[in-house]
This record gives structure tokens, C-alpha cells and sequence, in this order.
């Protein structure tokens, strides 16, 4: 069978056994909970009022749907966990998880299929080009038969129904239909963030409440600032404070910093003890200072440490990529003493000391340093990671040049 587009079939006569119309298509329904490809039921406008026809009981869908069962037989529908793709589909956003954007729903194409003899209707595609326009457009104005010459000349854009993520903005329905975002929480987190910034703020949420907390973490790292504060602004303080915990310390801070002091305070009151110190720690530092911009995990041994000791210390390092291609080494007191490059512990040997590894001159800066010099000693030395250090030379946190870029591209 060829395909159906979604609108040829809405408004379609269907007729029972004995070939007597006994209404039309009025809407096409999935039930995502039990099947999420493959349509379930039709709803038919009948003399009577709108029925409930079950695909199982449609015998053709040649010259309208045929079915074998009278409409005396069918129920009223309820709507409670239906997807209704006229309805819930037609003419809004969705989310195209390979082109990685937001697009907008002009029609769909539905594949009939045969199986054990039954016929069932599934969902192809998804047309967000200018042929589901134009054949909505014109239909019930231009004749099919006429219509069909002038659409096969218009070049389609289909995305595959298993690229679609669909947005729900209602929490109760979201859950009754699992609607979940399990496709777009595999993109890169700059590539989701890029397609939460053309959302309205309504979906925004609902796209971060259903996100796994750390995917949410990384996205909203790369949303811009503005946006980072009005969907933090938009969760309850429970999923807020979640997310932030799993952001990195310098950029979590950095957000709280810019939300108001009561909406920081009850985050704050949500996130565990650990996170919390840490976080009211670091909002006390300026934000255009070197402590307001570093981060503070990462790996830091004892100067006597050996290249071993550093290698099962990267094992079980929980913090970002970004920060471990340089090891500290520390005294006691956690004054800092040593800067190992990762690159040099793949050519030392498992029982070399570390010390001898580590990087001539040894170049940090003040917890108290401004932007102007941070960026300054980046550029100088070509650094990955610069060590923030206090007033006795303890080891207080890392700038990484993801921090720097970022830091530049809010000054363009």
C-alpha cells in the first residue's frame, strides 16, 4: 500500500460492511503508553456523535476506511493518555534530534502495513517542508487527483518519526503519555542548549524537568546567561538545586550569583551540605576575580606521590574533562609546590616521583587576580589550566581555558 498522508486521511468517509457511510475521520490516535509508532484508534463524527473505531476493526483503507464492526458497536472516546495527531502534532514544534533544531509540523506521512492479515498504520515520517503546507492548503480546494501531479514536483522534507522528540508542556500529561526527551539528552550538551534557546520558555521547562539531571547540568553550562537564569527561574527549588549540584562549581556559582538573593537561598537550602559549603564559598568571591571564575575540583597529590599514585587518582577523579590535564602537587598544608602535565606521565614510568615531572616555571595566580590578568597568563604561557592559589600559597581552585573562552565571549 502506498502511503497516506495525515490530512488525506482526516475527513475520509468510512463506511461499515455493508458499504453504508456511517461518518468520517474526524481525528487519528496513538496510545504512547502501549505503542508509540503505530496508530490505535480512529475517531469517527458519526450522526450521533463522535465514536471510538479500534484499527483492529478496520478491514480496508482503500476509498475510505472500511471497517467490520457497525458504528452501533463503537464506544465514545475519552481522550485520558490518547495522543491526538491533528490535534497534538499539526502545526506545532517538535524537536528534529538529527537536524538538531526545532522545527514545525506541516503533515505526516503514515505507512499502512499487513501483518498476520490485519492491517495497521504507522507512523513514517514527519513533513515539515512546503509540500504538507500546500497540500493542507489546497485540499478541499483543488481536486486530489489534481492535487497529487503539483505535490510529487515539490521536493519533500521529511525528518523519521524515531528522530522526533515531542514537547509536552503539561507535567500530569507528559507523564500519562511518556513523553520523555531520552533522544535529545544523547546530542552534546552545546547542541541541546543550542535548541532550548528557540524554545518558549514554557517548553524550556519541560524539557529540563524530564532531561536526566547531569545531561541537564551540561546543557545549561552552554545556555546563555539569560536563558540559564529564566529556566533556573522556572523549576521548583528541589529540581533547580539537583541540576546545580552537578554543574561545575565556577559556573553554578556564577548562575546563583545572577538570580536573586531569595531564589539563591532556597537552591541553596535544597542542595546537599558538601555542595552547599562549597557553593556559599565561592558566591563570596567576585565574579570578575580569579576565585569567581575557578573551579574547585581537581587533582592535587602529595609532592612525594608517584606516577602510579597519580594514574588511580585519575581513575576515580569525578570532576570534569576539562580540569585533569594537569596534576597539582600540594605540601601538608595544601600549599601549592608542583604542576604535572598529563602528557608527561604517559612517558615516566610507574614508580617515578612526580616532583621531577612537574612544569618550570610554576605559573598561578592570586585568588584575587582580575580577568585582564588571568586572561593575560593564558595567553602568555599557552596554558590549559592556571592554579588559583591565597595569601599563603594554598592551593584554592582551577581556571581552565574553557572558563577563559568563556569569559572573553562575554565581553564581545
Amino acid at each position: 500500500m502506498s502511503t497516506i498522508a495525515l490530512t488525506e486521511l482526516l475527513g475520509s468517509p468510512v463506511l461499515e460492511a455493508s458499504g453504508a457511510q456511517c461518518g468520517r475521520v474526524r481525528e487519528v490516535a496513538l496510545a504512547p503508553a502501549e505503542d508509540r509508532v503505530h496508530v490505535s484508534m480512529l475517531i469517527v463524527r458519526t450522526k450521533t456523535g463522535d465514536k471510538v473505531l479500534p484499527f483492529a476493526e478496520i478491514s480496508s483503507l482503500n476509498g475510505g476506511v472500511r471497517t467490520s464492526s457497525p458504528a452501533s458497536d463503537w464506544s465514545a472516546p475519552e481522550a485520558e493518555g490518547l495522543f491526538l495527531l491533528e490535534r497534538d502534532l499539526l502545526d506545532q514544534q517538535i524537536i528534529d534530534v538529527h537536524g538538531r533544531k526545532v522545527v514545525r509540523v506541516n503533515d505526516l506521512d503514515l505507512h499502512p502495513e499487513t501483518d498476520n492479515g490485519r492491517i495497521q498504520l504507522k507512523i513514517g515520517s514527519v513533513d515539515v517542508g512546503a509540500r504538507g503546507a500546500v497540500r493542507r492548503l489546497l485540499k478541499g480546494v483543488v481536486p486530489m487527483a489534481a492535487l497529487r501531479p503539483l505535490l510529487q514536483r515539490i521536493p519533500p522534507r521529511l525528518i523519521p518519526w524515531d528522530f522526533v522528540d515531542l514537547i509536552e508542556t503539561d507535567p500530569a500529561r507528559r507523564v500519562k503519555l511518556k513523553i520523555s526527551h531520552e533522544r535529545l539528552a544523547k546530542l552534546h550538551p552545546a547542541d541541546i542548549a543550542d535548541i532550548v534557546e528557540r524554545l518558549a520558555p514554557d517548553e524550556r521547562e519541560a524539557v529540563f524537568e524530564t532531561l536526566d539531571q547531569e545531561v541537564a547540568a551540561e546543557a545549561l553550562e552552554e545556555v546563555q546567561p539569560r536563558v540559564q537564569k529564566s529556566i533556573v527561574e522556572s523549576l521548583d527549588s528541589e529540581r533547580a538545586a539537583e541540576i546545580v549540584e552537578e554543574m561545575d562549581p565556577d559556573a553554578a556559582a556564577d548562575l546563583l550569583a545572577d538570580l536573586g538573593e531569595e531564589r539563591t537561598s532556597e537552591i541553596l537550602k535544597e542542595m546537599e551540605p558538601e555542595e552547599r559549603q562549597e557553593m556559599t564559598e565561592l558566591l563570596e568571591f567576585g565574579e570578575d576575580t580569579a576565585a569567581g571564575r575557578m573551579n574547585t575540583e581537581y587533582l592535587a597529590l602529595s609532592a612525594e606521590a608517584t606516577v602510579n599514585d597519580a594514574i588511580e587518582a585519575l581513575r576515580n577523579f569525578q570532576g570534569g574533562v576539562e580540569t585533569v590535564s594537569t596534576i597539582y602537587l600540594v605540601d601538608e598544608r595544601g600549599k601549592l609546590g608542583g604542576a604535572v602535565p598529563l602528557a608527561k606521565l604517559v612517558l615516566a614510568k610507574p614508580n617515578d616521583k612526580l616532583r621531577p615531572l612537574s612544569m618550570e616555571p610554576l605559573i598561578s595566580c592570586h585568588a584575587g587576580a582580575r580577568e585582564r590578568e588571568v586572561a593575560a597568563l593564558f595567553d602568555k604561557y599557552n596554558l590549559l589550566t592556571l592554579p588559583v592559589v591565597d595569601d599563603d600559597g594554598v592551593l584554592t581552585g582551577v581556571i581552565t581555558s574553557d572558563d577563559v573562552i568563556s569569559l572573553l565571549r562575554a565581553k564581545l
